[in-house]
């Protein structure tokens, strides 16, 4: 039994085995994706998002308090991300597998394209261009 478990980013929370391994007076304390996390990116390579998600926060409370858990806090953010060239891109999508599931270079290589001269254009046209 353990005083506090720690999820940094479940794609799925296990209400019951964390509920099993949870000491009774124990704190879980968990980061989790949103439901819109780096949509934009999504978006482009792929379609719009169909509206519903499991990471919905609304429904990880449900589902914590339907497991018997008070949930004492719930706090949302939308950060803002950037990127400034393709390679970044392509590297944050083969790390973070859950932006674009089916993600491989030479199935998006065209849509990455789009993306690598339209950050080029904004790159470009930026006042404060990185490495001025």
């Amino acid at each position: 039994m353990f005083d506090l478990v720690i999820a940094r980013h479940p794609v799925q929370t296990w209400w019951d085995e964390v509920a099993r391994v949870l000491r009774g007076a124990g704190t879980f304390l968990s980061q989790q994706v949103g439901p819109h996390s780096v949509v934009e990116l999504s978006e482009f390579l792929v379609d719009p998002q169909p509206a519903g998600s499991l990471r919905d926060p609304r429904l990880a409370r449900a589902s914590a308090e339907a497991a018997g858990f008070e949930v004492r806090e719930l706090r949302t953010a939308r950060l803002r991300m950037v990127f400034y060239d393709i390679g970044a891109v392509v590297h944050f999508l083969r790390l973070v597998i859950w932006i674009v599931p089916d993600f491989t270079l030479d199935r998006y290589r065209d849509r990455l394209a789009a993306l690598d001269e339209q950050i080029r254009r904004l790159v470009r046209s930026s006042p404060t261009r990185r490495g001025s």
